[in-house]
């Protein structure tokens, strides 16, 4: 047979190591073989390529040396970076919310781990999810691996030596230049050398191939420089009308912290394209960023209309019904999701909790059993025992609960919840010292939860200490403004020192 049609025929069953090995003794052979270099090209491609529509972390890089101004002062509902108290949402007494005050979402995905940290101290406080010691940047574990990818792939030294190359000449040949282009990009993480690749391209092409104004705009946005993206994007929207354009064009206005505007474009998006999932759950994903739930859930419901598969769209759902106390709906849609073939440990974790608050007893304990014996993760593992506790808490074990608060810490210490019911079960015993201590603890790890703070200033009012109650209720107030309990103790405390 043929080695380059098998390669080809390897290439298409996605083997990509044969693929590159075969290609690689052609090229020995016959150095100047175009077509077994492209194909070469585009299997090292594969090997490491990642899909750049979905919205990717914003690290801390991007986050406090931004050069982009943005009012400080948003009016409501119209900033991500300082969502409002929203329509239908849950409040925060309720629902959980990350630091920068968006509600925790049903579905783990790029941009809902980290908060936008207002100070490099919080910066460094935001979770960490790229399984390194570092908090998230957008370099951790994906660009990364993908700029290392390329020697890995070819021990002896880079398949291709971009310094050496004449830019110009590959520029005027489309048949290798996209190949090439993608290579640069994906496998060797070279910007800049991309960037001028796809300038010199579109030039070639005379400024008419939307293809090379997508890809002159991904790497503008790699560069940070959002508004030059913008205008690559709507440029190629004017040649071609396509479901990625719109996806890149509204990714660039999120980082612009420009909802309404993207909002708008998916909307266009979906003129063009009606039913689009990926437009749709683009929308309803940034009312949730807002937390306006519900025209989030609404736009999740649509996405189930069209795929009712999506796992995104049931997760959110199911996590909305369960933080507006209707667990028997969350339940469904859980159980939905169960029905589809996924099983996680998170999946059996939230059945558990929807199980306790609907009263089907029977069912919680296993459900949380399996989730135990699902874990791989430490910070998952924390969790699970954490939500144990809290149904503990719920039949009025305090024993139990007291020791999976003690196990959720074992398996994270950094766990705020946890140290926070710690210092209340140490507060029922009256131990006052220690249920001091953990609620110092909490307010130092997580300082957007205003649980903690409630707590530690009630405390501090029963014994005396008036001035650290005053302090840690502010902070509580600040947290969650709508919280009654801590405006009272507020106000009673500024009527104490006025009398003072």
């Amino acid at each position: 047979m043929d080695p380059l049609y098998m390669a080809h025929s390897l290439f298409r069953r996605r083997k990509f190591d044969d693929c590159v090995n075969i290609c690689t003794e052609l090229l020995q052979k016959n150095p100047y073989d175009q077509a077994a270099w492209s194909l070469k090209t585009r299997a090292l491609t594969e090997q490491v390529y990642i899909d750049e529509v979905e919205v990717d972390e914003e690290g801390i890089a991007e986050m406090l040396m931004d050069d982009n101004s943005i009012a400080n002062v948003t009016r409501p509902g119209t900033s991500l970076k300082k969502p409002g108290t929203g329509q239908g949402a849950p409040s925060a007494g309720f629902r959980p919310v990350s630091q920068s005050g968006r509600p925790l979402s049903g579905f783990v995905r790029p941009g809902t781990q980290s908060g936008r940290p207002g100070t490099m101290e919080q910066a460094i406080r935001t979770p960490r999810t790229a399984h390194t010691a570092r908090p998230v940047t957008s370099a951790s574990g994906r660009f990364v691996r993908l700029g290392t990818a390329s020697m890995l792939s070819t021990p002896d030294g880079p398949f291709i030596n971009l310094a050496r190359l004449n830019f110009s000449k590959y520029a005027a040949r489309p048949n290798l230049a996209k190949a090439l282009f993608e290579y640069i990009f994906h496998h060797e993480n070279d910007v800049r050398n991309a960037l001028e690749l796809a300038a010199l391209a579109t030039e070639a092409s005379q400024f008419k191939d939307y293809w090379w104004k997508v890809q002159l705009g991904k790497c503008y946005y790699r560069l940070g420089l959002y508004r030059d993206a913008e205008k690559q994007f709507k440029s190629a929207l004017k040649h071609q009308d396509t479901v990625d354009s719109y996806l890149y064009l509204c990714k660039v206005y999120v980082r612009l912290d420009q909802p309404l505007t993207a909002i708008d474009v998916y909307k266009q998006g979906l003129e063009k394209f009606p039913g689009e999932t990926t437009l749709l759950t683009g929308i309803a994903r940034i009312y949730e960023g807002m937390n306006d739930m519900t025209n989030a859930v609404k736009f999740y419901k649509d996405v189930l209309h069209q795929d009712n598969t999506h796992i995104e769209a049931i997760a959110c759902i199911a996590n909305f019904h369960f933080y507006t106390d209707q667990p028997e709906i969350a339940l469904r849609y859980y159980r939905r999701l169960l029905q589809m073939g996924v099983y996680n440990a998170e999946l059996f974790n939230n059945l558990g909790l929807c199980c306790f608050y609907a009263q089907q007893y029977d069912m919680t304990l296993s459900s949380f059993e399996r989730a135990i014996s699902l874990s791989t993760d430490d910070m998952t593992t924390a969790d699970i025992w954490y939500n144990v506790g809290q149904v503990a808490m719920g039949i009025g074990d305090s024993t139990l609960a007291h020791q999976c608060c003690r196990l959720a810490l074992a398996s994270n210490n950094d766990h705020a919840e946890a140290y926070n019911n710690l210092g209340v079960l140490e507060l029922r015993k009256g131990r006052l010292d220690q249920a001091r201590a953990f609620f110092q603890a909490a307010q130092g790890i997580a300082p957007h939860m205003f649980e903690s703070h409630y707590n530690f200033a009630s405390l501090s009012d029963q014994v005396g200490d008036l001035q650290s109650s005053y302090r840690a209720a502010k902070d509580a107030v600040e947290a969650y403004p709508e919280h009654c309990d801590s405006n009272d103790l507020l106000a009673q405390l500024r009527k104490h020192f006025a009398i003072l």
